[in-house]
Order: C-alpha cells, then sequence, then structure tokens
C-alpha cells in the first residue's frame, strides 16, 4: 500500500501551531495556515502568499495541504455534482454537492463502505473497509467547495458510511466546521441507523447540531427485514433514545423514513409512525425509494401511495417533509453511493447480525 502523507487539513489551529512550535511567530501562522485551508480551501502551499516561502517549502517537506485526490466527477442535469475521492491508499468513497436556489449544502462520507448492512442502500451491500480521519471528511466539503463559487452551508453526514461508528473523528470534524470553516453547527446534521450508546454519548456532547435518525418502519419485523442493527436496538428503545436526546439538546430531531412499495409504504404502518411521533419536537423526512441494485426486489412506491401515507401523517399532527430527489442520474440520491470498494462484509447475508464496535 502506498505510503499516505501527512495532511493540514484535519489540524486544529492549536495542532498546526505545535507543527509550528520552534518558530516564534506560530501563533500568527498557524491561524494563516488555517484562513488558506478551511476558509479558501486553498489546496496548494504555493498558493499561500502572505506564509513566508521558505515556510511553505519547509511544510511541504513535511505535509500536503489537501489529503484527497478525485478519482472521478460527475455531474448531474439538475446541477448536482459527485466526486469519487482517496487520499492516495486506494480506497474510494463518494461526497456530492448540492445546490438549491437559497442554499448550497453537501453530503460527506464518514467511513470507507459501511458495516451495517442494510438490505436497501448500496453502500451497505458494497461492505466496509474503514474509519475516515477528521481531514479526509473535512476534506471533502473543501473539494466540493472548490467546484462552486457559492459558499456551501450545509453539511450533512448521509454519505457513505454511520457517522457514530466513527464518533471521535466525525466530533473532531464537527468542531473544525465551526472553528475554522466558519459553519454555524445548526447547519450540521449527523445521519445514524440508530446505535443507542454512541447517540447518547452525542447527547451528552449537548453540540447544537441537527440529529436525524434512519428509522424506515415503526414495526420490529419490518426494520428487521431493513436494518440488521434492529436486532440489537429495536424501534421502540432506539426512539426513546432520539426523544431523550431531544430533551437533552433542545433541539429537533428527525427521522428519515423510507417508502419501499409494499415493504413500508402501508396505512398501518403510518399509523403506527404517527403513534410513535406524538409527544416531542421532531420532523418526519419522506424518502421514495432510490434505485438499487439489491436482491430484495425493492420498488419506489407509487405517488398515491405517497400522498396517502404522508396524508395520514398530517392528519394525525406530525410535522412532515418529502425529501427532493437530487443526482438520480449519476447515482447521487439518497441510498445510492456505492463507491468502489468490496469490503470485508460486502455482500453478508441481509438477516445476519451486523458487527457494531463496543459503546
Amino acid at each position: 500500500m502506498a505510503t499516505v502523507p501527512d495532511s493540514l487539513v484535519g489540524k486544529t489551529r492549536l495542532e498546526l501551531k505545535e507543527v509550528l512550535e520552534n518558530r516564534s511567530d506560530a501563533g500568527l501562522r498557524s491561524k494563516q495556515l488555517c484562513w488558506h485551508l478551511y476558509r479558501r480551501a486553498e489546496d496548494q502551499l504555493e498558493k499561500m502568499g502572505d506564509l513566508p516561502q521558505a515556510l511553505r517549502e519547509e511544510l511541504a517537506t513535511r505535509f500536503v495541504a489537501q489529503p484527497l485526490t478525485t478519482a472521478t466527477h460527475r455531474k448531474s442535469t439538475d446541477g448536482v455534482e459527485k466526486l469519487l475521492v482517496h487520499n492516495g491508499d486506494g480506497q474510494v468513497y463518494e461526497c456530492v454537492l448540492l445546490p438549491y436556489a437559497d442554499r448550497v449544502s453537501c453530503c460527506i462520507s464518514s467511513q470507507v463502505g459501511c458495516p451495517m448492512g442494510c438490505t436497501f442502500c448500496a453502500t451497505g451491500l458494497g461492505g466496509f473497509d474503514r474509519n475516515l480521519t477528521a481531514g479526509e471528511i473535512v476534506g471533502q466539503y473543501l473539494m466540493l467547495q472548490r467546484l462552486t463559487e457559492r459558499r456551501i452551508s450545509h453539511v450533512v453526514f448521509m454519505g457513505m458510511g454511520e457517522p457514530l461508528l466513527n464518533l471521535d473523528n466525525v466530533v473532531k470534524a464537527l468542531h473544525l466546521f465551526k472553528d475554522e470553516v466558519g459553519l454555524s453547527m445548526r447547519h450540521l446534521t449527523v445521519s445514524t441507523v440508530g446505535l443507542v450508546p454512541q447517540i447518547k454519548k452525542l447527547a451528552e456532547m449537548k453540540l447544537p447540531i441537527h440529529l436525524a435518525l434512519s428509522l424506515h418502519s415503526p414495526l420490529d419485523a419490518v426494520r428487521d427485514r431493513l436494518m440488521p442493527v434492529n436486532h440489537r436496538w429495536p424501534v421502540a428503545e432506539v426512539v426513546q433514545t432520539m426523544r431523550d436526546y431531544q430533551q437533552a439538546t433542545g433541539r429537533k430531531v428527525t427521522f428519515e423514513y423510507l417508502l419501499i412499495k409494499d415493504v413500508t409504504d402501508t396505512p398501518d404502518q403510518a399509523e403506527a409512525l404517527a403513534r410513535l411521533m406524538k409527544g416531542f419536537p421532531n420532523v418526519v423526512n419522506l424518502i421514495p425509494f432510490n434505485w438499487v441494485d439489491t436482491d430484495q426486489g425493492f420498488a419506489r412506491p407509487t405517488r398515491e401511495a405517497v400522498r396517502k401515507f404522508r396524508g395520514i401523517l398530517e392528519g394525525r399532527g406530525i410535522n412532515v417533509t418529502e425529501r427532493t430527489e437530487r443526482g438520480h442520474d449519476i447515482a447521487a440520491a439518497c441510498g445510492q453511493l456505492a463507491g468502489q470498494h468490496a469490503g470485508r462484509f460486502a455482500k453478508r447475508a441481509a438477516l445476519g447480525p451486523v458487527p457494531v464496535l463496543p459503546s
């Protein structure tokens, strides 16, 4: 495997100051480095003209400014752009630029692949290789920022991987987004399949981020089929943990709900979901299934089924949104990110136990 050079992206201002500890102007130069790396998204030391040339040359012998390289770059007819990236080790993962009329968002990965094995998700079916570093996480944002003149103001951890299985690096990345990139934590969203111990740890940190749970069914029998994690932490337990998280942080939580024809889009599940959602601030985000090549035979719901499901929820006073499909023609829509990995858990049995890191 190729040797991967150390990256400046991923280091906090204090860590950069420690890199420059032998200099009398370490404080000033670390501040300048942070400005160039995170605010200006510059990827080459030679572009940082206000740093002394000797310093730039010395840093270049030890570090790279940007840890990532683009393997492929695809652009959708609707303006969405998807990058397949790596850090030189041959393990690739995906991130997506999502421009809207009122903002620019991006979807980033937290792992190379994913060990959770959800049967509707291309990433989960591909298997798992490793966690991403904080530099690789933030580096995706910076690469996407260089594709657009507009400021990327919102970040969602809904790409490849389960963010809470990489909690330390994800939390460091969240702080870098706030402290160095200059984003509001209220514009940072972390999505999880429902790892109860890690949700509790995150609640103790009281970060003002937005937490989203991939629920996808209120019925254990259905969720067991879709998401092996449900065998470990069933619906009632994970929803209660989200309630506790909301109370601890004061932040409204989101429940992501995938509508699969004749699997999760039934009226009885809408009724059961409405009962689960009562009593605390939340929003249910409906996501019509995007085609993924699985052996499950899953299909997209009809528009009438989506309308009926949403109507039942709204009729019970539930706050409902519906995910706007973006980037489907370049496989950049929800559940379609796959990379090119073939990890240790690739194509394992859908109903088998899922490996979960110890809490």
